[in-house]
C-alpha cells in the first residue's frame, strides 16, 4: 500500500496562487503515476493532472493547463501541484491519487487505487 499525506492548502484570494504537495510513503517503489483530483460539494471527483514516474509525462485536465503545473521530486516521493490565477471555482478539497498500475492518462478516479485524505482550497471573490 501507498500512503499519500496532502498540504499545502487554504484560503486564497481571486488570483491568487497556492502550491500543494502530497508526499508519498510506503510501498513507493511501486507507483506507476500519482495525480491530483479535486471535489467541489455536491459535484462529482474530477480530474486536475497527473505525472507519470515511469518517463515524467503529465497530464491535464483541459479547463486547468496554463494555470496549474504539476511536478515531482523523485528523491522526496513528493508531487506538486501549483496553482496559479486561481478562480472562486476552483474551490474544492483537492485530492493526491497513486496507482501502481500502468497509466496513460486517464482522467477516471478509478484509474487510481491509493488515495489522500484531501485538503481543502478556497478561493474568495
Amino acid at each position: 500500500q501507498v500512503r499519500l499525506v496532502e498540504s499545502g492548502g487554504g484560503l486564497v484570494q481571486a488570483g491568487g496562487s497556492l502550491r500543494l504537495s502530497c508526499a508519498a510513503s510506503g510501498r513507493t517503489y511501486s507507483t506507476y503515476a500519482m495525480g491530483w483530483f479535486r471535489q467541489a460539494p455536491g459535484k462529482e471527483r474530477e480530474f486536475v493532472a497527473a505525472f507519470s514516474w515511469n518517463d515524467g509525462s503529465t497530464y491535464y485536465a483541459d479547463s486547468m493547463e496554463g494555470r496549474f503545473t504539476i511536478s515531482a521530486d523523485n528523491a522526496k516521493n513528493t508531487v506538486y501541484l501549483q496553482m496559479n490565477s486561481l478562480k472562486p471555482e476552483d474551490t474544492a478539497v483537492y485530492y493526491c491519487a497513486a496507482t501502481i498500475k500502468y497509466y496513460s492518462g486517464s482522467v477516471s478516479p478509478s484509474s487510481f487505487g491509493s488515495w489522500g485524505q484531501g485538503t481543502q482550497v478556497t478561493v474568495s471573490s
